[in-house]
């Protein structure tokens, strides 16, 4: 599909585009550009990967002009640029609207105007039935993404995904957890019973590649993916490292924060097509049948009335020590060794 094809990745010195170049760069394609504002992450990047196909490129979402001159002559755009911590978009929400609405109206734009063949956007559970402001920003990007969508079907095809946890994603907890363990610090937990869904980074472009080959104008896609606690996932942590009566103090939850996330709300539950391991909302919910509800295949979620982390397959110690260690972060931590989450 990327062969001697260009590809843009905004944002792309985060856990994203890392594992995108990962992933590509072992294909025959012809560019990958890499835009974003972070100058040191971008030499970094560039003295890792040593790739001549890699292109860097300093810019700001929040800046049209910047990103027309990174997409002019690419092919397909991953849109990942974002503000996600909930606490800091929740003390500056306006920063939020101007990164995570502005700036993807900026690069859909930009997108139509230079020709580009595809575009995918990445978006997050926190966008449906959003409390805080980082869920609102993105759930504002949604309809951004799907009315631009509607005015360059012909041309350009812009369609969405949504993710829940991404497991050892540059700022996510797995990450702090296994450097206080080694430092000897106690773990502080917000909620012990707060649910939330489990993906690592190669489901995240997994999911992405799915939406590149399936999508069209204006869908969203879905991972089906399992949840748990964070209590739970505290003690694999603990347990896979070797000390399972680790101290912990639990601190109450942060601003913003829900006791547990959704992937799809009510309305879209009613008509969104199963894929398999995925799940197509479609762009326009008014002609569609909500009577029918989609079958989870999960007896007891199968009339659910959303597909959220309480609701879904729950992990449990075992089963999450079996996710953890599937990645080499986790493996290297077993091993009293700490490296970057992204490698």
């Amino acid at each position: 599909m990327f062969k001697n094809k260009i590809l843009l990745i905004t944002g792309g010195t985060g856990s994203f585009g890392n594992a995108v170049l990962r992933r590509f760069l072992d294909v025959n394609i012809k560019e990958i550009r890499i835009f974003s504002r972070d100058e040191q992450k971008q030499d970094d990047m560039r003295r890792k990967y040593a790739d001549d196909r890699l292109k860097f490129y300093i810019g700001d979402v929040r800046d049209y002009e910047s990103i027309m001159n990174a997409v002019r002559g690419v092919d397909y755009i991953f849109h990942s640029a974002a503000l996600k911590q909930v606490p800091s978009c929740e003390f500056h929400p306006i920063e939020a609207v101007k990164t995570n609405i502005i700036g993807t109206e900026n690069v859909l734009t930009a997108a139509i105007n230079a020709n580009v063949k595809k575009v995918i956007c990445l978006s997050t559970d926190k966008a449906v039935y959003p409390i805080n402001a980082m869920g609102i920003s993105k759930a504002m990007m949604e309809k951004v993404i799907v009315a631009k969508s509607r005015q360059c079907a012909n041309s350009t095809v812009i369609c969405c995904t949504r993710y829940g946890n991404v497991m050892a994603s540059r700022g996510s907890v797995i990450p702090l957890f296994v450097e206080l363990i080694h430092a000897n610090k106690e773990l502080t937990l917000t909620d012990p019973n707060m649910t939330r869904f489990m993906m690592t980074l190669e489901d995240a472009v997994d999911l992405v590649l799915f939406s590149f080959s399936n999508g069209k104008p204006g869908d969203i896609f879905v991972q089906k993916a399992p949840a748990a606690t964070v209590g739970t996932v505290t003690q694999a942590l603990c347990e896979l490292m070797g000390k399972p009566s680790y101290p912990t103090r639990v601190i109450g939850t942060r601003h913003g924060e829900k006791r547990y996330e959704s992937l799809l709300s009510r309305e879209e539950m009613a008509c969104a097509e199963d894929m398999g391991d995925y799940y197509r909302i479609p762009p326009d919910l008014r002609d569609l049948n909500y009577a029918k509800y989609v079958d989870l295949g999960e007896e007891d979620i199968t009339n659910a009335d959303e597909y959220n982390s309480d609701n879904t397959v729950r992990l449990d110690v075992k089963g999450m020590k079996l996710l953890l260690n599937k990645l080499s972060f986790i493996q290297a931590a077993c091993r009293g060794e700490i490296i970057d989450p992204e490698e």
